[in-house]
């Protein structure tokens, strides 16, 4: 007989969530924990917050400092994964970068990093992790890997974030290339759009989120429930049969009308 427990319950899971001391991966973090994950390793490249966010969440949550923006420093985090894990249930690749210049003076540098972290790190992480995931990867209980993309690579928006939103775009069309390779691997591969969730890469939702609600058709900003909710759903048996797609969990923005004349992006870029 079905019960929400087997159907949304993590009980046992090993995760590894990138960007995980704070905002949006922290949000999933949290979910993880209550969903009855055993471990759930985070990855970030300052460590106190790291260490903050252990602290602050409990012995279940192991840190290990890695600067993703570089291929060694993929390498040294699936590296010391390997070294304490014979396999990994769940991957989340939410670590990203966000920049904006006008169109003019818009830098190479900017360019680069932003492509980097949003597009190349999550694909081979997950490239690296591969043998984990398909140790772990079974018919009945498949491994999953989830994408954390954004709102924006589903839609334009007014800033001059120009690789963000392309490398956005990018990553939801690689989360459907990748889950045709790993469903063979029983690796399930899906993604989540957030919309306008508080953070330090979206401080206009962090610091006025009245003013971006009002873009909004629930007329309010993300929270941490909303966010861990998708991402269990995903994550989870009840998710399993979800292939290659990324769920826009954003109030509406989205897929609701929005007449041109009361828009006020959401997403802080």
């Amino acid at each position: 007989m079905m019960n929400l427990k087997d159907l949304f319950g993590l009980q046992g899971r090993v995760a590894l969530v990138t960007g995980g001391s704070r905002g949006i991966g922290k949000m999933i973090v949290e979910g993880l924990l209550e969903a009855g994950c055993e471990r759930v390793y985070i990855s970030a490249r300052k460590v106190h917050e790291i260490e903050e966010t252990c602290a602050e969440l409990g012995e279940k949550v192991i840190g290990i400092p890695a600067d993703l923006s570089q291929m060694d420093g993929i390498q040294r985090l699936a590296d010391e994964l390997a070294r304490r894990e014979d396999k990994l249930d769940l991957l989340v690749n939410n670590a990203g970068a966000a920049w904006g210049e006008p169109f003019d003076e818009f830098t190479e540098a900017g360019w680069d990093r932003t492509m980097d972290l949003n597009v190349k790190t999550p694909f081979f992480l997950t490239q690296k992790l591969h043998g984990l995931l398909k140790a772990a990867g079974t018919p009945e209980r498949p491994a999953k890997v989830l994408m954390i993309a954004s709102i924006d690579g589903m839609k334009s928006n007014p800033w001059p974030t120009y690789p963000y939103q392309a490398s956005k775009a990018g990553l939801i069309h690689m989360t459907r290339r990748i889950a045709a390779e790993l469903i063979g691997d029983n690796i399930v591969v899906n993604g989540i759009g957030p919309g306008a969730f508080p953070s330090a890469m979206n401080r206009a939702a962090r610091d006025n989120p009245d003013a971006s609600a009002k873009g909004i058709p629930s007329k309010r900003v993300g929270v941490t429930e909303d966010m861990a909710a998708g991402a269990i759903y995903l994550l989870s048996r009840a998710g399993d049969y979800v292939v290659g797609t990324t769920i826009p969990i954003d109030g509406g923005v989205v897929n609701a009308n929005i007449g041109a004349g009361n828009f006020v992006d959401p997403s802080g870029g």
